[in-house]
């Protein structure tokens, strides 16, 4: 479903600030795959989930979708095969348009616009039903504007939003970490719940390694732009944050005391 061969992403080169981000990242996924990321500030997580939407170009490399080379495709034309929410409940959403009216737009994510109606009385009843999948009773407020949705709701409505044209790969950049953690668990609940009914490919970074351990069939720890790390399986579900916190010590060969140290 997803092939990164050889990624180099360098920013600000020849200046004192030069940062090399990605070095020489290497990364396959099979289709279902949901791989979980974690690693400290600097490791390249969400340079690589920018690589792959097309943010930025690769100096070095290439990207693979479902076997189709898209490394120097623009963001735009990446849209119809990727879903992805960010850190940020605000991202992602146009605040002044309504919730029917932003699931319209994910809807047609990808296709030619023309001069029709905007929702058709089909689709409202498909998004009702999605919406009240969500369990926050946002189908009886589908003409409220997004901007008035606590950062949960939004949140939840834009992980909606990601995956309603079932996406060729999900890409959740730290998506519950400006959240309570009780909208964070329900959030993820959410996650898990549609990720496993549609059978999605998904990268999810994250910056709690419980949650880390907890979701997805495969863990990857990045460390300086590259991937230390890769387990799955009955191997994956046995570990413990202390196993993880051991394992970058002996990688990265530096002492951390607890997961917080590691992630920030």
């Amino acid at each position: 479903m997803l092939k990164l061969n050889n990624i180099h992403k360098t920013f600000n080169i020849g200046t004192i600030n030069e940062k090399k981000a990605l070095n020489g990242l290497n990364l396959e996924m099979q289709e279902g795959d949901f791989i979980t990321v974690i690693g400290g500030n600097g490791a390249g997580k969400s340079t690589m989930l920018n690589i792959i939407s097309g943010v930025f170009l690769p100096e070095e490399g290439s990207v693979e979708i479902n076997g189709k080379d898209i490394t120097k495709y623009p963001e735009y034309k990446r849209a119809s095969m990727l879903g992805r929410v960010f850190q940020d409940p605000m991202v992602g959403t146009a605040a002044n348009m309504s919730i029917i009216e932003n699931l319209a737009l994910a809807n047609r994510r990808g296709k030619k616009r023309g001069l029709g109606w905007g929702v058709t009385k089909a689709e409202h009843a498909i998004y009702k039903e999605k919406l009240a999948m969500l369990g926050l009773n946002l189908e009886e407020r589908m003409s409220s504007k997004v901007g008035l949705l606590s950062g949960g709701q939004r949140q939840a409505l834009t992980l909606l939003m990601a995956t309603l044209k079932k996406p060729d790969l999900l890409l959740l950049d730290e998506h519950t970490a400006a959240l309570d953690p009780k909208t964070a668990a329900k959030v993820l609940e959410l996650t898990e719940e549609i990720t496993s009914k549609d059978n999605l490919t998904t990268i999810m970074i994250t910056h709690n390694m419980k949650d880390a351990i907890r979701y997805g069939n495969r863990l990857v720890m990045m460390h300086n732009g590259a991937i230390i790390y890769d387990v799955k399986g009955e191997e994956k579900k046995n570990l413990t944050v202390a196993d993880l916190l051991k394992k970058f010590e002996e990688v990265a060969g530096t002492q951390m005391a607890n997961d917080r140290m590691l992630m920030n």
